[in-house]
């Protein structure tokens, strides 16, 4: 349907639910002034929007459970109403950054590869994380197929990233102490995702605990039988949840900063831990 030229805007321009045929080309010059409807088609080879141009107030391009060997989808400018994808299947997406419309119903639409541009989409994690957000409201499946899509490319870390983008995207549907916890456990180890996060937030306790405790003097608790007081493994017990390096239970403060600090230490230790397990018992149910 190459140059063809529909006009429709109040309805269906083109009607084409369940067709079957080996390629498709709405392309080189293609209008449609209505929603291009392709409800459960099933292309084996290719379907093309190279070079189209698609308006319609409500839904623009209806692709709902559509299966499709090639989805070229290139139109000169983004389709003016919304897309919908819900359970499709392509092999292979060939897109460009500019060209999907505001809202892309994405649930359940599943794909092999993606490429922009001819080229096999790799590294451009904050441009298909921006596509994702396309979908109205929240949906874990379309982060998870974009995650499996960098697993199978061997980018892990970029897997990782859009997983933790997934989790931040669910903290806001829910409740206020689970908003709290969630943003817990992303600050402390990114959801388990950033688990390097707790060592560096540890190594600031352990220099804030060990500057403070070095220039106060604490009282043992049983004179003369007690180890030399040492700041920093005095703040490293205080940090471990269940202390066993003698210095917590040797040495106290009467009031002042450093009472209230080690105060802060011990909580500071258990938060950690928890967010810790917490975060790699997500990770590890998830892999």
């Amino acid at each position: 349907m190459e140059q063809a030229q529909l006009h429709h805007p109040d309805g269906v321009a083109l009607l084409a639910d369940h067709a079957v045929a080996s390629t498709m080309a709405l392309s080189e010059g293609f209008t449609a002034e209505g929603t291009v409807s392709l409800r459960g088609a099933q292309i084996a080879d290719q379907l093309t929007l190279d070079g189209a141009v698609v308006r319609a107030d409500g839904t623009a391009l209806d692709c709902a459970r559509m299966q499709a060997g090639v989805f070229v989808f290139t139109p000169v400018e983004p389709p003016s109403g919304l897309m919908d994808l819900q359970d499709a299947r392509a092999a292979t997406i060939r897109d460009r950054e500019d060209v999907w419309p505001d809202t892309v119903r994405l649930q359940g639409f599943t794909y092999g590869s993606l490429h922009e541009n001819g080229e096999v989409q790799e590294r451009s994690v904050e441009r298909r994380v921006a596509w994702i957000r396309r979908h109205p409201g929240y949906a874990a499946q379309p982060y998870e197929q974009l995650a499996a899509w960098y697993r199978q490319i061997g980018h892990d870390d970029d897997a990782r990233r859009v997983l933790l983008v997934k989790q931040c995207h669910r903290r806001k549907t829910l409740g206020l102490p689970a908003r709290l916890w969630g943003h817990l456990l992303d600050a402390a180890v990114g959801y388990g995702y950033r688990p390097w996060l707790a060592g560096v937030w540890i190594a600031a306790l352990i220099l804030l605990g060990t500057t403070v405790f070095s220039a106060h003097s604490p009282r043992p608790t049983e004179p003369g039988q007690v180890p030399p007081f040492n700041a920093f493994v005095y703040t490293l017990d205080l940090l471990i949840p269940i202390g066993g390096l003698g210095q917590r239970t040797s040495w106290y403060w009467q009031g002042g900063a450093p009472s209230w600090l080690s105060y802060t230490l011990i909580a500071a230790g258990w938060i950690l831990t928890t967010a810790v397990l917490a975060g790699i018992t997500r990770t590890l149910n998830r892999n």
